[in-house]
């Protein structure tokens, strides 16, 4: 029996929450539990898996700890070393995806709050809504624009130059908010910590795991790489498989379920339905809303059989991944790896003026440039 899994399940109140909006959904659509396994996106359940695995087996082989130190002797204020990792969180989730690119800077955020006095939970939460910034960049940025972009037959360059404009407003809007909101004091370095050993082989087989699942995914074999990673951990390091958050996955099976129940609802199917006789500002905020609640990748997918994928539709759903927790997958992730109650507050004191001010932002730039 794994006691911290089973400690980990009692005191997480979202798993709760979801769990209750599930069933509390039973009762206004038709009761069909054989039909909820195939709601699941198993894809993205096993790409999770694996990247955890990834990211944990660096960790603990103490490789991070060897980059903050770096870091914190290179970036000497608060200031700098917050725009230097919301800068890298922005541009990695460009090319990465921005799952991948908070499964890399947040824990080595984490690491850096253990060499030095930073306020740890806010740089998160600036990672969290800089990934969902760069991402909206490029058309393998994040899963809503790898659709979009198939759909709508531009090309590479001509996706990036459709998505541009709001990419930038919305990263000049995250550079300056960090220059206030993280203040130019020297750093202040732990006293007393002692320079563990890291573990090269473990960083070096984490790497070699990357590429080996990397390649799965890209030959849409993603199980059969997940088990071969996880067959290495449990060969070189088995406490890597131990200390993984597999009570994450929970969550996000939850989360699908939920999804599958909420869509059936006759309110939201009349909304769809009505969606392509919607005006354009309409649309916009209809899209912007809808992703508040099912998360941007499902609006998206929903919309698309209605609307056609142009730009108003992929700037609505990018900037639908700001606000509430659950516009997008990538908040999830940030916060539940922080591992800390009050950032799940604190993180609506940003991502909901984040939102309010793309969405004006975005509307004005389409409706009146």
């Amino acid at each position: 029996m794994n006691l911290p899994f089973l400690r980990a399940l009692v005191h997480d109140r979202f798993l709760q929450l979801l769990l209750l909006i599930g069933f509390s959904l039973c009762f206004f659509t038709p009761f069909a539990p054989a039909k909820w396994p195939a709601a699941i996106d198993w894809h993205t359940i096993i790409t999770l898996s694996g990247l955890m695995l990834l990211t944990k087996g660096v960790e603990l082989s103490g490789y991070f700890e060897v980059i903050g130190r770096r870091m914190v002797r290179r970036f000497h204020t608060e200031r700098r070393l917050a725009m230097f990792m919301v800068l890298a969180s922005a541009l990695l989730s460009t090319f990465l995806t921005n799952d991948v690119a908070l499964f890399i800077t947040v824990p080595l955020t984490i690491t850096l709050k253990k060499l030095c006095e930073i306020p740890v939970n806010r740089l998160i939460i600036f990672e969290a809504l800089a990934v969902n910034a760069g991402s909206l960049l490029t058309p393998i940025g994040n899963p809503q624009n790898i659709l979009l972009w198939g759909r709508s037959g531009l090309s590479f360059p001509e996706f990036i130059g459709q998505m541009a404009p709001l990419a930038l407003v919305m990263m000049l809007t995250l550079w300056g908010l960090c220059w206030f909101c993280f203040p130019a004091k020297t750093l202040t370095y732990h006293g007393g910590m002692k320079t563990t050993a890291w573990q090269p082989r473990l960083v070096w087989c984490s790497l070699a795991f990357y590429l080996i699942f990397i390649t799965s995914l890209e030959l849409k074999q993603e199980l059969w790489g997940l088990v071969l990673v996880a067959a290495g951990f449990l060969l070189l390091a088995r406490q890597v498989i131990a200390r993984v958050d597999w009570s994450l996955l929970l969550v996000f099976m939850a989360m699908f379920i939920d999804v599958h129940l909420l869509i059936q609802l006759p309110a939201l199917h009349n909304l769809l339905n009505s969606a392509s006789e919607l005006s354009p500002s309409g649309l916009w905020f209809t899209a912007i809303g809808l992703s508040q609640f099912i998360s941007n990748v499902p609006a998206t997918i929903l919309l698309i059989n209605y609307v056609p994928p142009d730009t108003l539709l992929a700037w609505a759903v990018n900037v639908g991944g700001f606000g509430l927790l659950p516009g997008s997958l990538a908040n999830l992730i940030a916060l539940r790896m922080a591992n800390n109650r009050r950032i799940w507050w604190r993180f609506h004191l940003y991502s909901l003026p984040m939102l309010l001010w793309a969405a004006l932002v975005g509307y004005g730039l389409l409706f009146f440039r």
